[in-house]
């Protein structure tokens, strides 16, 4: 009932996708943004989502059958390899014991960053509306998972697949984030024990470091590798004195973050045994490894999935 709420008071006010809505080793800051991730801004952004028109199908979208009976040749070069396909039908399916979901496939629609806008002098947070820079590879795919119930509801578990993709997004002013879209380790519990139309998942993930240890820095400084500090400024870099400035460039960290995906299905193909719908997830950006505060990133899009 309060989905229903959410939706008829999105659809009232706007169809617009995103509606005007360093680290002392990050450690603190980073901590505190992971508790504000709040549901809220999923359950207001995912209903949304559902009152807006951007999700909508394409013109031209195509099944898996009709996906499946391509040739490599007909695919390359055309971006189907970075679309999801659509589910045709309004049906339900109940699954049985063992169960999996595989082929799951989440497609990105649209990106917003949390941003401070200033205005008669006081600054608040909102998502701005961001462009994707990464090319047509931020689609996940392949990804599969376990099936199980709790208390009657459907339970999904994440176990592997296509489950991440490095992409950057740009602000209106030119500032560029790059952050790992991902469902890593996603365990989602649903609000009934069928897929249908109206079926409700969601649940937290784990968002892995951008960069990883082998990683290097303009300076040569990494994580596992490399020098341990910038070696053209030994002077603040002392140990004693001014070393508090450079501390969280020099000293890198795999920061391992936590973020939220919710779903809803709204087209369910029983013969094919194929679900489809919509999602809206929220992460946080590149720390740098440790020496930058991340930014919280809205992404929302369409996912389809194979109930095996």
């Amino acid at each position: 009932m309060k989905f229903a709420a959410f939706a008829a008071l999105a659809l009232a006010t706007s169809t617009s996708a995103f509606a005007p809505p360093k680290s002392a080793r990050a450690t603190t800051q980073l901590a505190g943004a992971k508790e504000d991730f709040g549901k809220s801004v999923l359950a207001g952004a995912f209903a949304l989502t559902l009152a807006g028109g951007v999700l909508a199908q394409p013109a031209d979208a195509i099944t898996k059958s009709e996906l499946n009976e391509l040739s490599y040749l007909q695919v390359k070069g055309t971006g189907l390899a970075n679309r999801c396909p659509e589910v045709v039908g309004e049906g339900s399916i109940t699954p049985k014991s063992g169960s999996k979901l595989v082929d799951m496939c989440i497609e990105p629609k649209a990106w917003a960053v949390e941003e401070e806008i200033g205005k008669g002098g006081k600054t608040e947070k909102k998502f701005v509306n961001s462009k994707v820079m990464t090319r047509q590879t931020y689609t996940l795919d392949g990804v599969e998972g376990v099936l199980s119930t709790d208390g009657g509801k459907i339970v999904f578990s994440e176990k592997e697949g296509i489950d991440y993709a490095a992409t950057t997004v740009q602000l209106p002013g030119g500032e560029r984030v790059p952050f790992l879209f991902t469902v890593k380790d996603l365990v989602a519990t649903g609000n009934g024990g069928t897929f249908k139309p109206g079926f409700q998942m969601g649940g937290d993930f784990s968002t892995p470091s951008y960069r990883t240890g082998l990683f290097l820095d303009p300076k040569g400084r990494g994580g596992t590798t490399g020098y341990d500090m910038a070696v053209a400024l030994p002077g603040l870099q002392s140990g004693e004195e001014g070393d508090d400035e450079l501390f969280n460039e020099n000293n890198k960290v795999f920061d391992v973050t936590q973020g939220r995906i919710e779903m809803e299905v709204n087209k369910v193909n029983t013969d094919e045994s194929e679900i489809g719908g919509v999602f809206v997830a929220t992460s946080l950006s590149d720390t740098d490894m440790g020496s930058k505060v991340p930014k919280k990133v809205l992404t929302k899009g369409i996912f389809f999935a194979h109930v095996e």
